[in-house]
């Protein structure tokens, strides 16, 4: 499942450069995530990044983007090149 950035966000600039696979970016009002990039950080850390730094909490698991753990570590691969 991707994370993704709610209302909440307060654009406060700590998470962007947290993520590894360089899927969160500025969008028109709050910062996005780009679900076809977020592993959750598998492959990574054990736990994501941009969640542990967010000092609002605004970054939920995404409902419209359910995936395993096997998923994310393919899609980590894919993306990292290590496929």
């Amino acid at each position: 499942m991707a994370l993704m950035i709610t209302d909440e966000c307060i654009n406060c600039d700590v998470c962007e450069p947290e993520c590894p696979n360089g899927a969160i970016s500025q969008g028109e009002e709050i910062y996005q995530i780009n679900p076809d990039l977020c592993t959750e950080c598998v492959g990574h850390y054990d736990e994501p990044q941009c969640q542990q730094v967010c000092p609002v909490d605004c970054i939920p698991f995404n409902p419209a983007h359910q995936e395993s753990e096997e998923e994310l570590m393919e899609k980590y691969k894919i993306i990292s090149g290590k496929a």
